[in-house]
This record gives structure tokens, C-alpha cells and sequence, in this order.
């Protein structure tokens, strides 16, 4: 019983009346634990697709692991890249305006302080899911902690989410087009453009076919925001700035929520933990991607802002001159597709997985497993081109997703994941202590967020004065 206790305590915010399947999974073994111990993909020996094949960093030789170009294996099989590029897209260029509407200094508090606590909250939902193996999307986590209405309400939650980040990309694909081509055609078209390709790369069923693309998305913003940042130092020198800005509640909290916006990758992270060769390296692509957006975002918010000014535009290419902007767009490109299919790759992928869970389907190359797949990413993808383009305040209204979603998805649950997994221990030692307060502090932040939010979100609404519904106009 010791040994057992010992094993829980290594586990890190597990309970310890979970039983053996916890432990057993905990030291590599397979769970015996039921219901919750089988793994969403079953048994994969003799399967025609394999699921399980990612490793937290490239399978390669320790002197070129940090070297994929040369070859050497493993590239395709990187999931700490993979959640970089789902993560961190153009909103980093939206948070130098966060600086002009709240200050430089409640910016770089806020952008370090939510991305600490995003690293925490990221490391608990690990923590959730080597508990209960079985669990692949939110609403697994749902069923776990309120049963079937759990399941409904967090899967319902989690695609409405996605399918809005989804149609996100749609409309900035279009912007692009537009910006490249001087509104060279009807933004419609622009934007169906946009959503077949993204279309096309969702196809593969497996993530490690996905993550092909990561590396070229991370070179992109990463370029991208480096164009913009030397554009812009030189094309607006010596612009003042203020390290606090007094502002009304309503704008001040409507900048917050781009930054919460820019850590709400934790709602795909089950997804891409039960992908993992070995799950329990995942905490290592935690900290790889919280120190790597965190690092990105400050040093950009800064130095845009410290050049840009006041009047700095969101997204901050709005800043640029022309022939700027059109580079830094084109650089973009690849970031602006692969960041939304990877949201599409995880939407359609719970739907997939729910439908043929425990099937021989699941593995398939067939043309039945084939064509549900394709049909179902088509449907997703319509779906979110439709809602970008038929609602007139569809920014506004994807503000309002976020804080109802993002604020629980990234923050809240977490806090309940980790006081579910220690119910009956939460005071029984000093440290236990500690992490329950903690844990009921940061639900408090997710309650406020999600609260303050949706009042900011629905003024935005109720003021704005929206577009026309599948309009031509030019949206650059």
C-alpha cells in the first residue's frame, strides 16, 4: 500500500482512492483500472493507421535533434512544434494595441502573469489524462466529472470553439488575398478559397501527418512578426509611449481578452496527448510552448508598440506601409492555414473518434472510415465559412466564444480537474493546502474572466455596427 501511496505522490495532483490503473499507467504498464482505463485508440500492434506516434521532440540522434532539415528521422513525429503552431498565430500581432489601450506595464504583467498560469493550467490537464487514459476531447474530461450530460455539454463546448477559431482563419485568409491582390476579386471568393485549402490539409487522420506542417508555420509567424517589428522601426521612429494608459473598464478588459485569446490552445491538448508515443513526456512540450509564446509575445508586444505608438493597429500590419504589409502577409501565409487546420484536424478528429471508438473503423484505410472523414472535416469547414460569413459582428462575436469558452477551456477546468483528482485530500498536508487555494483561485479567474468577458463581448455587440452578410466588400 505504501509503494501505491508513493506512486500517486510521483503522479502529482492524483488521488490516491483511484486505484491501481492510475499507478500501473503511471509506471508504463497497462491500466486495470475501469471504465477509465482504456486508451481512445485501443490496442494499435496490427493497425492499418497508428495513432500513437508523436514524440514530445524529434526522433533523431541526439546531435541533430535540434536539426530536422538535415533529415534523420523524426520531424513528423514532433508534438511540442505542433502545439506551437496551433497556439501562437496572428493574434501576437493584436496584443502591441493591448499596450495602447491598458499600458506597457499591465500588459507585460498580464501577457506573464496568465502565461504562468497557463503553463500550470496545461501541466493539470497532463495530470487529468494519465489518470484517466480513456479521456481524448472535453468532453471525455465532461463525462469523467458530471456524466452523460457532462459528455454533451463539454463536446458541444469544445466544437462550437473550435468551429469558431475555425472560421477565424477562414475570414484572415481572405484579408490576406485581399491585402496581396488590392481586393482583387469578391472577398467571398477570397474566403472559400481559404476554406478548401484548409479543407485539403485536414485530410490525414493522424496528427504526425499534420505536424508536417508545423515547422513551416512556426518559421512563418516567427518571420512574419520579425518583418513587422523591422518594418515598422523604421517606418515609424521615436513614436511616444506610455507605460500606463487610463482607460474605461469596457476597452481596458476588451484588450485582456486577446491576450487570454493567446493562450486558449489548452481546449486541443487531449487531443494531442493521446497522440503522444509516451504521454508522460507531454509536461516537456508544456513548457516548451508556454516559454516559447510567452518569450514571442512579450518581445513583440514591446517593440511594436514602442514604435508603432498609441496608434498602433490590431492586427499591428495595419501599421505598415503597403508593400510591408504585403510581404509580411505573404510570410504569413503558411501560419494563417496550418494554425486553423490544426484546429480543424482536432474538431473533426472528436467527432471521427466518437462515432467508431472501439471499431475496427477507427484504424480503417477503408472507403467507408475514408469517406466519413472527409465528409465530416467538409462539413466542419462549410459550416465555419458560413458562420464567418453570415454573421455581420462575427469578431465581436467570436470575442464572446472566447470568453465563454476560452476562459474555462484555458483556466477554470483545470482548477476543477485538479480538486476532482485530490477530492478527499485537499487539506491533508501543507502542500495540499497551498495547491487547493491555488486551484480555487485560479476557478476564480476563470469565473471572471468568462463573467467580465461576456459583459465586454456583448457591449462590443450591441455597439457595433456589424457588415453585411456574405458581403464582396473589402475586409483589409
Amino acid at each position: 500500500m505504501q509503494d501505491q501511496q508513493d506512486g500517486v505522490q510521483e503522479l502529482g495532483p492524483a488521488a490516491a482512492d483511484m486505484g491501481p490503473g492510475v499507478l500501473n499507467a503511471e509506471k508504463g504498464e497497462k491500466p486495470v483500472l475501469d471504465p477509465y482505463s482504456n486508451d481512445p485508440f485501443g490496442d494499435e500492434e496490427f493497425a492499418e493507421i497508428k495513432y500513437r506516434t508523436m514524440s514530445w521532440w524529434y526522433d533523431a540522434p541526439a546531435p541533430f535533434q535540434f536539426l530536422p532539415l538535415l533529415g534523420y528521422g523524426g520531424y513528423e513525429t514532433q508534438a511540442g512544434i505542433t502545439m506551437i503552431a496551433e497556439t501562437i498565430a496572428l493574434g501576437i500581432l493584436s496584443l502591441p494595441s493591448v499596450m495602447a489601450s491598458i499600458g506597457m506595464v499591465a500588459t507585460i504583467i498580464l501577457i506573464l502573469g496568465l502565461g504562468l498560469i497557463a503553463t500550470y493550467t496545461a501541466y493539470v490537464i497532463g495530470q487529468f489524462k494519465l489518470a484517466y487514459p480513456h479521456i481524448h476531447s472535453m468532453a471525455d474530461a465532461g463525462e469523467v466529472l458530471l456524466g452523460r450530460a457532462g459528455r454533451e455539454i463539454f463536446g458541444l463546448a469544445q466544437l462550437i470553439f473550435l468551429v469558431f477559431v475555425m472560421g477565424s482563419h477562414v475570414l484572415t485568409f481572405g484579408i490576406m488575398l485581399n491585402t496581396l491582390s488590392n481586393h482583387g476579386t469578391c472577398t467571398i471568393v477570397f474566403d472559400i478559397v481559404g476554406m478548401i485549402v484548409c479543407f485539403i490539409f485536414t485530410l490525414p487522420r493522424t496528427l504526425k501527418k499534420v505536424s508536417w506542417l508545423s515547422l513551416a508555420s512556426f518559421i512563418s509567424i516567427v518571420s512574419a512578426v520579425m518583418i513587422t517589428m523591422i518594418a515598422i522601426g523604421i517606418e515609424h521612429p521615436g513614436k511616444a509611449v506610455q507605460a500606463t494608459v487610463h482607460n474605461d473598464f469596457y476597452l481596458g478588459f476588451l484588450a485582456v481578452t486577446d491576450i487570454v485569446f493567446a493562450y486558449a490552445g489548452h481546449v486541443t491538448f487531449f487531443s494531442f496527448m493521446s497522440e503522444m508515443k509516451d504521454p508522460k513526456e507531454y509536461p516537456k512540450t508544456v513548457y516548451l510552448l508556454q516559454s516559447v509564446d510567452t518569450a514571442l509575445y512579450l518581445i513583440a508586444a514591446v517593440v511594436i508598440y514602442c514604435y508603432g505608438g498609441q496608434q498602433v493597429a490590431s492586427p499591428a500590419l495595419g501599421s505598415l506601409s503597403s508593400v510591408m504589409s504585403k510581404v509580411a502577409y505573404g510570410i504569413a501565409i503558411p501560419t494563417i492555414i496550418i494554425a486553423g487546420v490544426i484546429n480543424g484536424h482536432v474538431a473533426t478528429k472528436y467527432i471521427y473518434v466518437r462515432i467508431f471508438r472501439g471499431t475496427d473503423r477507427l484504424h480503417s484505410r477503408g472507403i467507408v472510415a475514408w469517406s466519413v472523414w472527409v465528409a465530416l472535416a467538409l462539413l466542419l469547414w462549410v459550416l465555419a465559412w458560413v458562420i464567418a460569413e453570415g454573421i455581420p459582428v462575427f469578431n465581436d462575436l467570436l470575442g464572446l466564444i472566447v470568453a465563454l469558452f476560452a476562459s474555462w477551456f484555458t483556466y477554470g477546468l483545470s482548477a476543477v480537474f485538479w480538486l476532482y483528482l485530490n477530492r478527499g485530500n485537499w487539506f491533508s498536508s501543507t502542500k495540499k493546502t497551498f495547491l487547493t487555494v491555488v486551484n480555487i483561485l485560479v476557478f476564480g479567474l476563470g469565473l471572471a474572466l468568462c463573467a467580465l468577458g461576456l459583459y465586454v463581448s456583448g457591449k462590443a455587440i450591441q455597439e457595433s455596427s456589424g457588415g453585411l452578410s456574405f458581403s464582396c466588400n473589402n475586409t483589409a
